[in-house]
């Protein structure tokens, strides 16, 4: 699919950059140390449209819903009761472009199960979103999948993107993405700034 400019309603999420897993928890991804400096261009390249997700851990398990107990239960290491909460905060770069109006947290894996986040895209006209950050299998998959579903533009930035599972990535990238040809796009990081600095009028 051939690539066109991008829209002036073009938002970048930075989905869940934050020290839980760029540090050594259960849940650490090395991997992000390298992906950190395209991240921080895409933010960088424009602040005003920028959104950061936090992955928010519950207290124990015994205060998830559903099969989320189970899950926390498993990983009972990286709840609100084991962790230093200053964990869920994003990566020392990140933290000061990052403020209450650009932050979104979610307890879900997708950024769109956070309570009024479609609509508050939809309000303010959005219909291009790039996803950069971890993990590429889960929390950016899942946020993908939905925003495929309410009908955006989605662009994958190539380079900005990892997870702790470089099979899985891999996997997503390499078998699950291309079936979504017409829906999904992936670009490099320099790609996409200089389709932003060509946008559309």
């Amino acid at each position: 699919m051939e690539t066109t400019a991008f829209s002036k309603n073009t938002l970048h999420l930075a989905i869940d950059m934050q020290r839980l897993f760029a540090e050594e928890t259960v849940w650490y991804t090395p991997s992000m140390a390298d992906i950190l400096p395209n991240v921080l261009k895409l933010c960088k390249a424009r602040p005003q449209e920028t959104l950061y997700a936090r992955f928010i851990v519950p207290q124990n398990a015994g205060a998830a819903t559903g099969r989320w107990k189970t899950y926390y239960e498993r990983w009972s290491s990286v709840t609100r009761d084991a962790i230093d909460p200053a964990m869920l905060d994003l990566m020392v770069p990140l933290v000061g472009l990052a403020d209450e109006s650009n932050t979104i947290d979610k307890a879900t894996y997708s950024i769109f199960g956070s309570p009024g986040f479609d609509e508050r895209l939809k309000a303010s006209g959005v219909d291009t979103l790039i996803f950069s950050g971890v993990e590429t299998d889960v929390c950016v998959y899942a946020s993908v999948l939905d925003a495929v579903d309410a009908g955006y533009r989605v662009i994958l930035a190539i380079d900005a993107l990892t997870s702790s599972d470089q099979a899985a990535h891999d996997a997503v990238m390499t078998h699950l993405v291309p079936r979504l040809s017409e829906q999904v796009e992936t670009l490099s990081t320099q790609a996409i700034l200089n389709l932003w600095r060509d946008e559309a009028v």
